[in-house]
């Protein structure tokens, strides 16, 4: 950054994005032509013709960097596999609170194998992890509203 130089992401990644941004905003044309032939995308003439700048930039984003990949790759990349995980983290995570993994019933304490193998056998059991609950009104919830 010495010298007023940009760092690598912003020369590389921000900047590009800022200048389709900056493109679609401004509606230049001839610029907007440019990016979308050098990035071989398909605008649809009913998105480059909208009077909202956005739905034309949503439309070239979601296929230049569509998010739905990019986080699944992400998730696929990062998270470790369910079968590397060890015996004393399924111990915490089927036991809530303060209890210990051996004042639980023998028939959850007998599914700790099936939580490590992670079989999809039609003989194996269903097990499923609830990581974080939130609290919704009543109201809120999608029975209770008027069609």
């Amino acid at each position: 950054q010495s010298k007023g130089k940009k760092p690598l992401f912003v020369q590389l990644v921000l900047d590009n994005i800022w200048s389709l941004y900056e493109a679609v905003m401004r509606r230049d044309k001839e610029k907007i032509e440019k990016i979308v032939t050098s990035l071989g995308l398909k605008i649809g003439a009913r998105e480059s013709r909208h009077t909202d700048p956005k739905v034309q930039l949503n439309a070239i984003c979601s296929q230049w960097l569509p998010i739905s990949d990019a986080v699944l790759s992400m998730v696929c990349n990062k998270l470790p596999s369910p079968l590397d995980i060890t015996a004393e983290r399924v111990e915490k995570l089927m036991c809530v609170g303060a209890r210990t993994f051996d004042s639980l019933p023998a028939e959850t304490q007998e599914l700790k194998s099936a939580f490590m193998k992670c079989s999809s056998e039609g003989t194996a059991p269903v097990i499923v992890f609830v990581s974080k609950m939130f609290a919704v009104d009543a109201q809120a919830l999608p029975h209770n509203k008027p069609r």
